[in-house]
């Protein structure tokens, strides 16, 4: 036990909670094309995918002038879209045209406070203006910066998102289009864009599609997407994914004749959707790579009541208590108790845990008595359900174990007799390099204890502690063949350690200075 203890506090302080001990996704992404209030729907597009990141959000828009020239207008800042759009102003006068592209970052590469690496980029080039919002990691970003700086190039910021927009102005090929394309090809790694020029957008996804992207209209405008729930506010319809390496290229043309322009990076694309988005990430009212997020994650809990059940409880424990970590976990919680109840009727479940949703990030210094209000500010518990009760918790993940380990403390002040924990994923055992900003290996809980469950649990403190396995979590998301016509296949690398695209370790904060 002293080893483990050792072990578990190389790296880092295992006391140190931050309200958010989970992965984070590195973007949300929109754009609309030929819409009198686009900056208005572009807001509201970024407030409803406001959870796929929090550091800063922008937006950029196109503006046709009565000299038939175009004017970018741009406003972005550091925090949600809420208040970098606060004043009325911006989105009424300063945001004019009829298309915009909008962004809302987590950063997992580049630092996340210099404001130079906040999204939409604007640059001029010799095609007029081009802006830029981007979802994903390059994964041969430091290659290509360094060629980049080698040929004269001059970096604005310290992201592999602007590579993208160096690779397009300095291409010889004489359409924009194939610009484009070639820029594409180029780069590697998991990426979604949008990319706004004077009077075209095109919308681009990898030739994985590991990042999701979706295609909507509102009646004659088109409108893109990570996440479909981006549609519902604006009253948009939803049409399709896009295709694996697909890019879709909207103007004045498309506009008229209702048939988008695609062309593709790679001739044989292969899906490798990210498995996590469907775990985590989306929200459960989002349609990802074709299919509801509630509807996967309903399944995941039920394939982990089979896999991983709850205890069974004797006649004066009265009833089994399932409770969720909110908010991610409640539809799987859902799942979970729809399969239990099946073989095991003194189950029920129960609001057991109740979140904040108005917490800051950092208004809390760091201290000991401190650390326990920081939980307590985002989470507190249902007391009079918990007590005297067998709990099992269900969660969909566990990163480094400190907000696990906090919430367990929390909920045994409540007096449960049993806690269990159950994780509707598996381990996570090897970092993302594709999007999601997961810790160093070293810093993973799983790792830390050598992936002995046993260990978990006595850090834990929780009277058992199990995990879905990666098999169960694969029968658990669609297969066979998507609406698009492609095999559905997925990267699990987190999970498994086997990455399906060519790696390149960086830091975060590689480029900086």
């Amino acid at each position: 036990m002293d080893k483990n203890k050792k072990v578990l506090n190389a790296g880092f302080d295992p006391q140190d909670f931050d309200g958010e001990d989970k992965p984070h996704s590195n973007c949300a992404i929109f754009g609309i094309y030929d819409h009198p209030q686009a900056a208005v729907l572009t807001y509201y597009g970024l407030h409803s995918q406001q959870h796929r990141g929090q550091e800063a959000s922008g937006i950029c828009t196109s503006e046709k002038l009565q000299n038939n020239k175009y004017r970018f207008n741009i406003h972005k800042g550091h925090g949600i879209a809420l208040n970098v759009f606060a004043n009325k102003n911006i989105l009424g006068n300063m945001l004019k045209g009829n298309a915009a592209i909008g962004h809302n970052r987590y950063s997992t590469t580049g630092g996340s406070d210099s404001r130079s690496n906040i999204q939409p980029f604007k640059v001029n080039f010799k095609e007029g203006h081009m802006a830029l919002s981007h979802n994903g990691n390059f994964t041969n970003t430091k290659q290509l910066r360094y060629r980049l700086q080698e040929e004269g190039t001059i970096f604005q910021t310290s992201t592999d998102s602007e590579i993208f927009l160096h690779l397009i102005a300095k291409s010889k090929e004489k359409e924009l289009i194939d610009k484009i394309l070639e820029a594409a090809r180029t780069v590697t790694g998991a990426y979604s864009i949008i990319l706004l020029t004077d009077d075209k957008l095109f919308a681009i996804r990898d030739p994985y599609a590991v990042r999701p992207l979706s295609m909507a209209k509102l009646g004659n405008s088109f409108v893109f997407a990570s996440e479909t729930c981006a549609f519902d506010i604006i009253n948009a319809e939803y049409v399709r994914d896009l295709k694996a390496g697909e890019v879709i290229q909207i103007d004045e043309e498309v506009i008229k004749s209702g048939e988008v322009k695609s062309f593709f990076i790679d001739k044989k694309p292969e899906t490798k959707h990210c498995i996590f988005e469907y775990i985590y990430f989306s929200r459960p009212d989002s349609t990802i790579f074709g299919n509801t997020v509630d509807k996967v994650r309903r399944k995941l809990g039920k394939n982990l009541s089979i896999e991983k059940p709850a205890p069974k409880a004797n006649i004066e424990d009265k009833k089994v208590v399932v409770i969720s970590v909110p908010d991610s976990s409640n539809t799987a919680a859902l799942g979970y108790v729809t399969e239990t109840i099946k073989k095991n009727p003194y189950v029920k479940l129960e609001l057991g845990l109740i979140r904040s949703h108005y917490i800051g990030r950092t208004f809390i210094q760091p201290g000991q008595d401190n650390r326990e209000i920081k939980v307590k500010s985002k989470f507190n518990t249902v007391k009079s359900v918990l007590k005297g009760r067998i709990v099992v918790i269900v969660d969909d993940s566990i990163v480094r174990g400190t907000t696990a380990k906090q919430l367990v403390k929390l909920v045994k002040e409540a007096g449960p007799k049993e806690i269990h924990l159950r994780i509707t994923s598996p381990p996570i055992i090897s970092p993302c390099y594709y999007g999601m900003d997961f810790p160093s290996k070293e810093e993973l809980i799983a790792n830390q204890c050598e992936q002995d469950l046993e260990k978990i649990r006595e850090y834990l403190d929780v009277d058992s502690v199990e995990y879905l396995s990666i098999e169960k979590t694969h029968e658990s998301v669609p297969q066979g063949v998507n609406k698009n016509g492609e095999n559905i296949g997925y990267c699990d690398a987190c999970f498994s350690g086997n990455y399906p695209i060519p790696i390149e370790e960086i830091d975060k904060n590689e480029f900086e200075g």
